[in-house]
């Protein structure tokens, strides 16, 4: 203790010195942190830091890990008006056909991850792609817009942090926004909606850490009244091929698309897109797709135009409004 002590006389006043004409005393310098810090990015952390290979920049590239959630007591009594279903569910049927979709993308090489946990209330949460968006950087944990499925972003976000995939942002405050109201194009551009399913504030919200990430090309695209998302109405087979719903797709984002080299190819049929989920496909790769089997027509065009397309039955996850899209949220696709 006595040495933590030190006597007013002991200080050193080096304006008296100067004053005094003594010389000021040569006192040692305080030497800096010595240390530089690890300037790298986020994705070059993935591995060593994060514990995977996360990332997507990309609606086609090789498909290499996603995020679903295994159907549980949630689908066994529920009001299916409610919660926006088309018809009643055979819970068993629901979940058979949800496996088969897993062990589907097992088979093509691709690694299923599952979200653990959800409230029993909540039938839709099978649908993994509206809870998550995901960046170079790591997840953009969404916030959902019906009132029947608030709350099932929480269980997304505790899937991510038990993976160690990052979470960068959380749509929060007054924002809505879901994770099919957005699409990549490249590695600098995507497509981002407004719809009854994402407000202005989410948009934003958005538009901000997809800039901060590198995105210069934002495309807007307006979802017209009686839809919900982008891949309602649009989606991408390939690098060069986009598959959409011409009547309800912007002239604009067509365009933009088209400038971009792709093709635009027609859905042929108004009932195969509404109700057979024809732009709601997934791709393992550019040029080969996974789609459910109520839009036969849709598929057939798709071969026409060189696509492969792996067709499973999905009827009965598709009485919940959704499809092989829907309820895939990806977690790794190869970069571009």
């Amino acid at each position: 203790m006595e040495n933590s002590i030190i006597n007013r006389e002991e200080y050193i006043d080096l304006d008296e010195c100067l004053l005094s004409n003594k010389g000021l005393p040569d006192i040692k310098a305080i030497g800096g942190e010595r240390w530089f810090p690890l300037e790298t990015t986020m994705e070059e952390d993935m591995i060593p830091y994060w514990g995977g290979d996360w990332g997507c920049s990309s609606e086609v590239n090789r498909l290499r890990a996603v995020l679903m959630y295994r159907p549980g007591n949630e689908v066994e009594n529920f009001d299916y008006n409610q919660v926006r279903f088309r018809a009643p569910v055979d819970p068993e049927k629901f979940r058979a056909q949800h496996d088969k979709l897993a062990d589907y993308y097992r088979s093509q090489g691709v690694a299923v991850y599952y979200v653990e946990n959800s409230r029993s209330d909540r039938p839709n949460s099978v649908f993994c792609r509206d809870k998550l968006f995901m960046t170079p950087e790591g997840a953009i944990i969404c916030r959902l817009a019906m009132p029947e499925r608030r709350g099932e972003e929480r269980y997304v976000a505790e899937a991510c942090a038990s993976l160690g995939v990052p979470i960068i942002k959380t749509i929060s405050g007054d924002g809505i926004f879901e994770g099919a109201n957005a699409a990549w194009v490249d590695r600098h551009t995507v497509i981002l909606s407004l719809s009854v399913r994402a407000n202005r504030s989410g948009y934003e919200q958005m538009e901000t850490e997809l800039k901060r990430q590198g995105v210069t090309d934002i495309i807007p695209m307006q979802i017209p009244y009686g839809h919900a998302h982008v891949d309602g109405l649009l989606n991408f087979a390939s690098n060069d091929l986009v598959f959409l719903h011409a009547m309800q797709v912007p002239y604009e984002v067509v365009d933009t698309l088209k400038k971009k080299g792709y093709e635009i190819v027609e859905t042929p049929s108004l009932t195969e897109t509404k109700y057979g989920y024809a732009t709601n496909f997934v791709a393992i790769e550019p040029g080969h797709v996974v789609s459910g089997s109520l839009a036969p027509r849709s598929v057939e065009l798709l071969e026409k135009h060189g696509i492969k397309v792996d067709v499973l039955d999905l009827s009965e996850l598709n009485k919940g409004r959704g499809s092989v899209h829907c309820m895939t949220a990806f977690l790794k696709r190869d970069a571009q």
